[in-house]
């Protein structure tokens, strides 16, 4: 991973780089970000450029044996840690050494994917990961060995916050008393999950959301979206890249024809007028979707009742619409109060609940429907959308 390859959060890119030019390596780093944003993939691409063999001012050179190796994750001085549980394949005391073909090819599909994905990607079959006490122990007897070849041993870990008591205690007292040229980077999401006395020993770095902007420019320039597609992708996911990188591999498998504000306009227009048959009609357009086009036009419905709140308390600045969308959350703006966006979030939320089980998408769609109805009915007191 090259810093180059992250779109956008130049200012923390400079302060990585400076503090190799300056010889202020901090022996334990963390760093903190939500979920889909760049905070593993900044860790990667520090990895890399600490050792790079031909450093430039503002990244790794990429064709160095280190940047080489660093880019395939098979780096002898390049230590990964990351949750795991049994499977299938592993069916007693997992180790994140035993995962690492599933790992790197994790890692090249996409540095943004959460727990979840993982989990899912090594058929986790429902079951929590971990990083075990072992696996501290681990670590310990790997950073005892000289580096066979670069300046820094690295160990990265994924999610520490992950860690038990007993395996976050094995690991504290080599962050309090770390070999030499060690380098240890926890890459986190949660940190008040962390121990203390964990977080004490290392140097906080945050890494903030990604703005609509660098979203939009990641999916156009990276993925090849269109750019009237990737402005609504940047909308709805909220910083978050993973779930724009799922929304549009989504659009590649969504039903030609299908355009999430329009259908939902008109939902919304039929949902007012309590028009029964029209309602009735869309559901049956609705369940001839795909499940994924089903479960997008829930979730740009949760989208547009945030965005309708927020225009309705008279905080204008914060919707993040224009053009058409805009003007229809001003109308739709009318319908949603505080009074009834829990009971539509709640309804919308539940749906895609049913529907990720398997429930049957006409009941579930006219259900929602009706229900819908009857609480933006009450609200608009004759007032049209």
């Amino acid at each position: 991973m090259l810093f180059k390859e992250i779109t956008g959060l130049e200012k923390t890119k400079r302060t990585l780089v400076g503090s190799v030019a300056t010889h202020h390596v901090a022996h334990a780093q963390l760093f903190r970000g939500n979920a889909g944003s760049a905070n593993l993939a900044m860790a990667l691409a520090y990895a890399t450029y600490v050792n790079c063999e031909d450093k430039g001012p503002a990244d790794s050179c990429g064709r160095c044996p280190s940047c080489s190796k660093m880019n395939k994750l098979i780096h002898p001085d390049f230590h990964q840690v990351f949750p795991v549980t049994t499977t299938k394949h592993v069916s007693k005391d997992p180790l994140s050494e035993y995962f690492l073909a599933d790992w790197r090819k994790f890692i090249q599909k996409s540095p943004y994917q959460t727990l979840s994905d993982w989990l899912d990607c090594i058929g986790s079959e429902n079951k929590q990961g971990n990083i075990s006490v072992e696996e501290s122990r681990g670590i310990l007897r790997k950073l005892s060995l000289k580096s066979y070849e670069a300046e820094y041993k690295v160990l990265l870990i994924w999610l520490p916050e992950m860690m038990n008591l007993a395996s976050a205690n094995a690991l504290l007292k080599i962050l309090e008393e770390p070999p030499a040229k060690t380098l240890f980077l926890l890459v986190c999401r949660s940190t008040d999950k962390l121990l203390t006395t964990v977080l004490s020993r290392t140097q906080g770095i945050r890494i903030r959301d990604f703005t609509d902007a660098e979203v939009r420019q990641h999916l156009t320039e990276r993925q090849g979206v269109t750019a009237p597609r990737a402005a609504q992708i940047a909308h709805l996911c909220e910083g978050n890249l993973d779930e724009a990188l799922r929304l549009s591999h989504a659009d590649r498998n969504e039903d030609p024809g299908f355009r999430a504000h329009e259908w939902f306009r008109e939902w919304m227009r039929h949902c007012f007028r309590n028009d029964a048959v029209q309602l009735v009609e869309q559901t049956e357009k609705f369940a001839k979707l795909s499940k994924e086009s089903q479960k997008n036009l829930l979730h740009y419905g949760l989208t547009m009742f945030r965005e309708a709140l927020v225009w309705q308390h008279g905080a204008e600045g914060l919707v993040r619409l224009e053009g058409e969308a805009l003007d229809f959350v001003k109308g739709f703006a009318k319908v949603v109060n505080p009074d009834n966006a829990e009971r539509l979030y709640q309804y919308f939320n539940e749906a895609g609940y049913h529907l990720e089980r398997n429930a049957n998408p006409k009941i579930l769609f006219l259900d929602v429907s009706l229900a819908t109805a009857r609480v933006i009915k009450k609200a608009g007191s004759g007032q049209d959308q």
